[in-house]
């Protein structure tokens, strides 16, 4: 683990004018994924950032109707809050469904978001090819050991998946990233918030190195009931997804279904959503035809490796089920 200097910001704006004037810096709230890449050697700033003393650790509700959510919010403050768990009760299964009760009492909204893949040949630096970590070294889980890997969005130079449950639901819900940089504020949403590796794998996100999240807003709920977060693991607690599903539903009293939420995690670069799918199931009742159909949308352009193909499948049951569970849930069979 590197030595680094260590500074508070005392403002949003000063956090920002320190890392535009130190780019090897990093921001630190919790700290519970950079401080692991750092023991690692995988991360090695210069400068940390400590932005916990900053006033972004409310949960509000919007004039809309929607929500903000502060870049500082503790993962288990959100999941708790009663406006999160009564009104996007999606999200709120989905942090609890996150890591273990320690960490989630101190990962923040915005660490969250910006957590780094769990490949293996990310976090091991005894593993020379890793194209996220060394750009143009190669990526050995390609033809390594790749059962975690991505089925969907993947590259030549990379097949890592995304780790956060958080942001598989906040896709889901059509949430926005507000960001602050030297210019000021600008909004994000989250669909692009996320890029895929292309032939820059080790940029994650569409954030300018010195800009910082603020919060994370989401619009006005639609669906209070009818939601459900699954997430297919190798152990009950404390693993990462094989696959996840966040499905929601807005159904009317003739259980047509008025709008969804669908997007997957564990199988891709980024949370995977794609709108069609969500088209397939609206206007009709749910059935097996409308499920496989938007199934086969998620899934489009499929290329498992070579110890990950069950995934395709998974999936393909995860979504069914997740749909089925959360018309239950919304008082619709």
């Amino acid at each position: 683990m590197i030595n680094a200097d260590y500074r508070v910001a005392t403002s949003a704006g000063e956090a920002v004018a320190l890392k535009r004037r130190h780019p090897d810096a990093a921001f630190i709230g919790g700290g519970t994924n950079l401080v692991d890449l750092m023991k690692a050697d995988v991360a090695r700033p210069r400068l940390l950032i400590d932005v916990t003393r900053l006033p972004l650790q409310n949960v509000v509700a919007l004039r809309d109707g929607g929500l903000r959510i502060g870049a500082l919010a503790r993962n288990s403050d959100m999941a708790n809050d009663p406006l999160v768990r009564s009104q996007y009760p999606l999200l709120s299964q989905a942090l609890l469904a996150g890591a273990s009760p320690q960490l989630r009492n101190m990962a923040t909204a915005g660490g969250n978001l910006l957590q780094r893949t769990r490949c293996y040949y990310f976090y091991d630096t005894g593993f020379a090819e890793c194209n996220k970590r060394t750009p143009g070294s190669g990526c050995a889980a390609r033809e390594g050991h790749n059962r975690i890997h991505a089925i969907l969005g993947a590259s030549p130079q990379c097949v890592a998946t995304h780790p956060s449950d958080m942001a598989v639901a906040l896709a889901a819900l059509r949430a926005t990233v507000r960001v602050l940089g030297p210019d000021g504020e600008r909004q994000i949403a989250l669909a692009d918030f996320y890029r895929l590796p292309g032939d820059a794998p080790q940029r994650d996100t569409q954030l300018a190195p010195d800009e910082l999240i603020v919060a994370i807003d989401l619009p006005p709920p639609r669906f209070a009931r009818g939601a459900h977060y699954l997430k297919v693991r190798d152990r009950a607690s404390y693993a990462f997804a094989l696959v996840s599903v966040a499905a929601a539903l807005d159904v009317a009293d003739d259980g047509i279904v008025r709008d969804a939420a669908l997007a997957l995690g564990g199988v891709a670069h980024k949370p995977w959503r794609v709108p069609a799918a969500e088209q397939a199931l609206i206007g009709r009742r749910l059935d097996a035809a409308g499920i496989e159909k938007a199934g086969d949308i998620l899934l489009a352009g499929n290329a498992p490796l070579a110890h990950n193909g069950f995934k395709v499948e998974l999936a393909r049951r995860s979504i069914e089920r997740a749909l089925l569970t959360a018309v239950a849930q919304g008082g619709r069979t």
